[in-house]
């Protein structure tokens, strides 16, 4: 009897290390797995574009939430939240111009201007050249990224 209960025990191991293991692996590949059924819906569905144009927007919310928790918190404002949150409410905008554009032809450099969607898709993506420029700069000019580049002196 002790033999078959060692026996039973020993097929229980097993099978929580591999319980274990894929939690882990859910832990790990959470965004993956999100990723790949909202994908299927939208391919079910066939609304891929306003799946992307929603997610945008709770990107959007969730920049702009952790912008202001951060204000409330530690009394100052982070630019690199704010420039993100308007980095991807510009990149919503051109996606929804360029989903708009492909009803158009493009055969000259002036047919750009006689349109507005392809307007507003030049306006859009010098937008989005200059927000990145700033990112840039907001990176570039951190006062940890400061001192990390010069000597540390006092200030830092």
């Amino acid at each position: 009897m002790d033999s078959l209960k060692s026996h039973i025990f020993c097929y229980k191991a097993p099978l929580k290390i591999r319980a274990n293991m894929y939690k882990e692996i859910l832990k790990k590949n959470i965004e993956l797995i999100i990723a790949i059924l909202l994908f299927f819906i939208a391919i079910i569905t066939d609304s891929i574009i306003n799946i992307i144009i929603l997610l945008l927007y709770f990107i959007i919310l969730i920049e702009i939430v952790k912008a202001v928790s951060n204000f409330i918190q530690e009394k100052k404002v982070q630019l690199r939240q704010l420039i993100d949150a308007f980095i991807v409410l510009s990149l919503r905008e051109f996606i929804v111009n360029v989903v708009k554009i492909n009803k158009e032809n493009i055969n000259t450099f002036e047919s750009l201007f006689s349109s507005s969607t392809n307007f507003h898709i030049l306006i859009f993506s010098g937008v989005l050249i200059f927000l990145f420029f700033l990112r840039w700069l907001s990176v570039k000019t951190t006062p940890e990224n400061i001192c990390n580049i010069s000597s540390c002196d006092e200030r830092c």
